[in-house]
């Protein structure tokens, strides 16, 4: 695990890229490097260095433009005299704070810290509260059912040509961008279930169809995974008890028919499938409480139809 504080950050990339900046502007005011050194509270040699370009810092920072424009209000105000030192922290932690919230800052500490990615992370600004709990808890399922397709012996053989998928919805989810799936689809490849990024919210329309309209006639239900259709894994269901369920193959108003035929079914069952329509390859989804529970029912319906 990598722990990265977002202040660090700021001190080690940020300041010295601003100072560069600032340094360069002041220069070119007029200022003396040792007045510029004395306005920043650094060397001079750290100045000449920055004056010269040898210091040039992060390029995210010297091309962001609201980076650019408080270093130009910066520059102006301390040469004229018209900003004191209280007046450039003031502008400079405002701009700290935005560059926090998903600007330039965010997007560095997401690359230093990879645990981030994919999580639409607000902590540096609104704190680690409930909602983004959440948020990390359905990621990390995600990320762990998708481990486990991987690794389940023979399940190439049931990834349809259109990919398979993972997807989990957040509590009381209300659309697609609520429910977290693996980007570009899971897919086979030399016999291997090969798992191209880590999951994101919004990331698969198709899963997170059935898991939504799964979570609207039962609210615990909040994992699915899509396979294709084979008489096997339907057999195995059927010897596990699951009595899987067969809905019309249409795309047109999915969600509505998925309901309809889940109420009609007195609740969600744990194995749904379509024989397919023109243009449109048979697919079948197994439902569970979460991702890695749905992972965990495809790990034991494989098994029973491979042996």
């Amino acid at each position: 695990m990598s722990l990265v504080l977002p202040s660090e950050l700021v001190v080690d990339r940020f300041l010295p890229t601003v100072r560069a900046m600032l340094a360069r502007r002041l220069s070119e005011r007029g200022m003396t490097q040792n007045e510029i050194a004395i306005e920043l509270s650094v060397t001079q040699a750290a100045i000449s260095k920055y004056v010269a370009g040898e210091a040039s810092g992060e390029e995210r920072f010297r091309t962001d433009p609201d980076t650019v424009a408080t270093v130009d209000r910066l520059a102006e105000g301390i040469h004229t005299g018209e900003m004191d030192g209280y007046d450039a922290l003031a502008e400079l932690l405002a701009l700290i704070q935005r560059l926090e919230d998903r600007g330039p800052i965010c997007e560095l500490h997401e690359e230093e810290m990879p645990e981030l990615q994919g999580l639409g992370c607000d902590l540096c600004v609104r704190g680690l509260d409930t909602d983004v709990r959440a948020e990390r808890e359905v990621l990390a399922d995600v990320r762990s059912a998708a481990r486990t397709l991987a690794t389940i012996s023979g399940m190439a053989e049931y990834v349809p040509n259109v990919g398979t998928n993972v997807g989990m919805a957040l509590p009381d989810a209300s659309d697609e961008t609520d429910v977290a799936a693996i980007p570009g689809r899971i897919y086979s490849m030399s016999g291997r279930v090969e798992v191209p990024a880590n999951p994101e919210f919004g990331a698969s329309s198709h899963v997170a169809t059935a898991v939504l309209a799964a979570n609207t006639v039962d609210p615990e239900i909040r994992g699915a995974i899509n396979i294709a259709t084979d008489d096997r894994l339907l057999e195995a269901a059927s010897e596990l008890g699951y009595d899987p369920l067969e809905f019309d193959a249409s795309y047109e108003e999915r969600a509505d028919r998925l309901e309809t035929r889940f109420a009609e079914a007195s609740g969600v069952p744990r194995v749904a499938y379509h024989r397919g329509a023109f243009g449109i390859e048979p697919i079948t989804f197994v439902f569970g409480a979460t991702a890695t529970d749905a992972a965990a029912r495809l790990h034991e319906l494989v098994e029973i139809a491979s042996g």
